[in-house]
């Protein structure tokens, strides 16, 4: 739909132009169609955490997953992600400050516990070492294809790419844990609720205990 757009600009630039007669796309009608992204729930991020791989690969991947479902970064920003971006907050704790790659907004994110230990791990492979670099990534190609592995192994259904580490970052592990939506915007990078909207679905355990909350309110 993106290219389709693209193509629809030029053309109308054309028939402004007097270069074309007439719009064909006169007919057409498109419209974008939401997919529903469902994160990994907190069973299935620990079932991936706590997995022990027999192949250096699938472990190397699991973890820079991992770190991504507890930060909430994109794949080429964990790419680029250096040490000097890692700095102390206004509560003395690590944080990073970087910016987003796709649109350049500031992303400032408190570093979990999770994460911290996962950036530890690898302080000393050769790839951070020399290139300042705080994960040895891999290819966007070879991660979705060895997290197929990893979800096969752990049992979990849902297709396991790198991208839902973001989804499940501003749903299990945030919001569903209380944390506003306002801040989760923040943290993702986002210009307006409105795209954090888009990642942020409520599972039906946080629906159930803020009903749950409200019941007790209610009965006082």
């Amino acid at each position: 739909m993106k290219y389709i757009s693209t193509l629809k600009s030029v053309l109308l630039e054309c028939i402004r132009k007097k270069w074309l007669k007439e719009d064909p796309f006169r007919e057409f009608k498109m419209g974008y169609k939401e997919v529903d992204i469902v994160p990994l729930f907190q069973d299935e991020l620990l079932a991936i955490r706590n997995k022990a791989f027999s192949i250096d690969r699938l472990n190397l991947v699991r973890d820079i997953f991992v770190f991504s479902c507890y930060t909430g970064l994109a794949y080429v920003d964990v790419g680029n992600l250096t040490r000097s971006q890692i700095v102390q907050g206004v509560d003395d704790e690590k944080w990073i400050m970087t910016k987003r790659q796709k649109t350049e907004t500031p992303q400032r994110v408190p570093l979990l516990p999770q994460a911290l230990e996962i950036m530890e791990k690898y302080a000393e492979h050769p790839k951070c070492v020399n290139g300042h670099a705080v994960l040895p990534i891999l290819t966007n190609q070879k991660m979705n294809a060895y997290l197929k592995e990893i979800a096969d192994l752990c049992g979990i259904t849902k297709k396991l790419t790198f991208h839902l580490a973001r989804h499940t970052f501003a749903t299990t592990v945030t919001l569903s844990n209380g944390v506003p939506i306002e801040t989760v915007s923040k943290m993702l990078g986002h210009k307006s609720l409105k795209q954090t909207q888009h990642y942020a679905k409520i599972v039906d355990l946080k629906i159930s205990e803020d009903m749950a909350a409200l019941r007790q309110k209610l009965s006082c």
